[in-house]
């Protein structure tokens, strides 16, 4: 089969997270996603837990690509990449602002010499503004944009997300973005430039948040386990210790949910009549509802509110979230090996392309493994190459 990428050349300047996860993306769907990195590496490289001597993350933040390391502050380094940015579609880079620009791989210079090509640049803050070059990594986003004021329990200290929710939220909006340029490329045939802030990107995902302050001026507060528009719909600790996730968002599922739960007087009370009126009595609806699940086993109480079509879960670790039927089924799970007896599990791309699961091809690039191989591609031989390394401006 044919990937819906295939023939997109992709050239990434990316470290961590947020480059490299939208450069994956678009490496999956068959785009050649070649990653430039410094001789020293993409700092991923050094990312517990390591296996086998190579970081696990940085394995699967960089599948499918090939890596070209190059000293881009040396003149002959940056006229090397110039050069393969001729032939490239689109740039992914995650440096702070100015970066790109300071080593004369700015838009403004890749335009002279591509003036089709896609230019995505994610960063904490954007390419403007006052705070444009603020250290923005991910916590310190998720504080300044809101995500933590509207977490945990009224009052106490914001629990920090398990998640990259900022990361991988800026990567989301790149990988979109670098798409949308590529199509805009092909329909059009005009380049584009998109500038992806991490920050916004986070604003912009707080649909409801954002929309309540905008709307009435009410500024959202912590919900602990509690939705925003919705009740009962959040954790209840049943009588095993454990958590069911339970929403009850239509008149039909409160109904069902006060039957299983022997509450059917509740029902026709005038205070929980309605979807806005038991989210205005919500303080009284729910301990009698929580009081009633903590007579039920949890695996028990799951499998009752499915077969009545209720939205329910008990809250899973990732052992249980890798290893039940369901996944098992999809083999959201893959094993792949880089050719030479190192293996690791990681997960598939969540995609499903003709009912079928995008292959994972190649392992993550040893820094340097295809620097040659891109470089022989721009008239660069094997003496010339040789020279470059004793020189340092290529591994």
């Amino acid at each position: 089969m044919t990937r819906p990428l295939e023939g997109i050349r992709v050239i990434e300047f990316g470290n961590f997270i947020a480059g490299p996860f939208c450069g994956m993306l678009l490496a999956d769907m068959g785009a050649e996603v070649i990653k430039i990195e410094p001789l020293t590496g993409d700092l991923a490289r050094a990312i517990p837990p390591i296996i086998d001597g190579k970081s696990a993350a940085f394995i699967t933040l960089n599948r499918n690509k090939k890596s070209l390391a190059l000293d881009l502050k040396s003149d002959r380094g940056r006229s090397l990449a110039l050069e393969i940015l001729k032939t490239a579609n689109a740039i992914i880079e995650n440096n702070r602002p100015g970066v790109m620009q300071r080593l004369g791989l700015g838009e403004e210079d890749v335009k002279k010499i591509n003036n089709k090509i896609v230019y995505t640049s994610v960063s904490g803050f954007g390419q403007t503004g006052e705070l444009k070059n603020r250290a923005g990594i991910n916590l310190i986003i998720e504080a300044l944009s809101g995500t933590l004021s509207v977490m945990g329990e009224k009052g106490e200290i914001p629990p920090r997300p398990g998640l990259q929710t900022a990361d991988i939220l800026g990567a989301m909006f790149a990988t979109y973005s670098t798409l949308a340029g590529l199509i805009g490329q092909i329909k059009h045939n005009q380049g584009m430039n998109a500038d992806v802030s991490l920050i916004e990107a986070s604003i912009a995902s707080a649909v409801w948040e954002t929309t309540e302050y905008l709307s009435s001026g009410i500024v959202p507060e912590q919900l602990g386990h509690s939705h925003r528009a919705s009740a009962p719909y959040q954790l209840f600790e049943t009588n095993d210790k454990r958590y069911i996730a339970i929403g009850a968002p239509s008149d039909a599922h409160f109904k069902k949910l006060m039957d299983i739960l022997d509450l059917n007087d509740l029902v026709e009370n005038p205070k929980f009549i309605s979807y806005s009126s038991r989210k205005e009595n919500e303080n009284d609806l729910v301990p009698l509802v929580a009081n009633k699940i903590k007579d039920w086993d949890s695996s028990n109480l799951e499998i009752k509110l499915t077969e009545a079509g209720i939205p329910c879960g008990c809250v899973r670790n990732y052992k249980e979230a890798l290893n039940n039927p369901h996944s098992i089924e999809r083999q959201l799970v893959k094993e792949i090996s880089d050719g030479q007896g190192s293996k690791i599990k990681t997960i598939r791309n969540p995609v499903l392309i003709n009912n079928k699961p995008i292959n994972i091809d190649n392992f993550a690039p040893e820094l340097g493994e295809h620097s040659f191989e891109i470089l022989s591609q721009i008239g660069v031989d094997e003496n010339v190459f040789t020279k470059l390394v004793s020189d340092g401006i290529a591994i």
